[in-house]
């Protein structure tokens, strides 16, 4: 590993620590795009400081088990800003090299110009396409708010965990945000938090003159618990914001966050520094901003990668602690414990295709959505991790699962999500839960088939 400093934790203060971490991230960033001749450098370098007061300080996770189930989910929404989540992975002791971060945006990389689903190195969902990631997480927090409910008992949380987003000015463009925070706010999943990236520029221009409305009262009206901060480098703000959206259990929280895009770049705050490389001139200017001028490409400080290989250590021992509570939950709650042990593996019950309806001519006709209905019904008898219904047609085409409930504010057990009238969501949503794991999910929407044409 390359590492040109010197320094050691023991020689500077905390607030000077905080600095040179946040700046590893930036200046890693930064090194990645310059290498690929491509990126989007301009989202790392604002909001490395939310990034890293979020995985520093509250992100429970463990790098040396990516897949321990009840870990916090961190969805990168603005996926186009994927240096940020490549530079913190690796730092973090996660399955992605130095090596892995030079070959950024080259085929068959583990580090592609957008985050593809890879749980070993830590990547909970492919985001990109604007929207999509802060929907997944709305399932993804669904997901955790049901399996809580089944399987959580006083004194043993065995699922228990938040979901955190971090959302672009883009994102909350894209109507299925709405639908998303809509459905969230209404369902009261008081685990999800959005970290909000405000720089107030997209692609083409800045902001002021397409997209003037005011988001923060639109989640307030949504019953989104919202936190404004004017400044996106105030670290201890930014870590109140955190535990004031951790302690509101009744309402998903959005920390909007005023950032600045290309932070200490040149082009800060310019829509040139949001989807192309900087170019040498302008990418040595940004770091000698940052303090850190004449580094080698793909430098870490040995203090700033001491601090963040603590996560390694510090998550062991989270999930050790858990695994400890699982155990004595699987002797109180034998049946409860094999019920979940089998939800957390994935793996279906013995025979849970046993007494699938058949249907055949000699039986005479039956509509297509008749025949499903009676299927999933079936189905649903076997397998307790089948969930879902339908955008607002559950009586049209039969896919209400009888007797099982209805999933709301009030109860998170019920096994029929009425989406209502959101089908763009319904499909996120449903791959939100599913990347989250424990459960089979499906959605079902309106079969309208065409008629034959007359012959002429």
């Amino acid at each position: 590993m390359s590492r040109s400093e010197g320094i050691t934790v023991s020689d500077m203060g905390d607030d000077d620590l905080d600095q040179l971490c946040i700046n590893t991230i930036r200046v890693l960033s930064i090194d990645m795009s310059e290498k690929a001749r491509s990126g989007h450098p301009g989202v790392p370098l604002g909001a490395a400081p939310m990034a890293y007061t979020l995985w520093d300080r509250f992100l429970r996770h463990n790098p040396r088990n990516p897949r321990w189930f009840n870990r916090d989910r961190f969805v990168l929404s603005a996926g186009h800003g994927c240096e940020l989540l490549y530079s913190l992975l690796h730092l973090v002791g996660y399955n992605l090299t130095l090596d892995d971060l030079k070959n950024f945006r080259q085929w068959d990389s583990k580090t592609p110009g957008h985050p593809e689903y890879d749980l070993d190195a830590g990547v909970e969902a492919s985001t990109g396409p604007l929207g999509q990631g802060f929907a997944m997480a709305v399932g993804m927090a669904l997901a955790e708010a049901h399996l809580g409910s089944r399987f959580n008992r006083d004194g043993f949380p065995v699922i228990d965990h938040f979901t955190y987003v971090l959302a672009s000015v883009g994102d909350l463009m894209e109507g299925i945000s709405s639908e998303a925070a809509s459905l969230a706010g209404t369902l009261q999943l008081g685990k999800l938090i959005c970290l909000y990236d405000n720089n107030r520029v997209s692609p083409d221009a800045p902001t002021d003159h397409i997209f003037t409305e005011d988001a923060c009262e639109r989640f307030r009206a949504f019953g989104w618990h919202v936190v404004s901060l004017p400044d996106g480098s105030d670290v201890d703000a930014i870590d109140l914001a955190i535990r004031e959206a951790r302690a509101e259990n009744k309402r998903p929280s959005l920390i909007a966050v005023r950032t600045h895009i290309g932070y200490g770049s040149p082009r800060q705050d310019s829509p040139k520094v949001h989807s192309e490389a900087m170019g040498p001139e302008n990418a040595r200017a940004t770091k000698g901003n940052l303090s850190r001028p004449d580094l080698p490409p793909f430098s870490v400080p040995d203090a700033a990668l001491a601090h963040f290989r603590e996560a390694g250590p510090r998550g062991a021992a989270l999930e050790a602690e858990w695994t400890r509570m699982f155990e004595r939950y699987s002797h109180k709650y034998p049946d409860l414990n094999d019920e979940l042990e089998k939800t957390m593996r994935g793996t279906f019950p013995k025979n849970w295709d046993s007494g699938l309806p058949s249907f055949s001519a000699r039986k005479g006709p039956i509509a297509t959505r008749d025949a499903t209905g009676k299927a999933m019904n079936a189905i649903a008898a076997k397998l307790p991790g089948f969930i879902g219904v339908s955008a607002d047609l559950a009586g049209s085409n039969r896919t209400t699962l009888k007797g099982l409930g209805d999933l709301s504010f009030a109860d998170n057990r019920g096994r029929n999500i009425h989406f209502r009238i959101r089908e763009h969501l319904m499909a996120a949503l449903v791959n939100g839960m599913a990347l989250h794991g424990g459960l089979v999910p499906f959605g079902g929407t309106a079969n309208r088939p065409t008629q034959p044409k007359p012959a002429s």
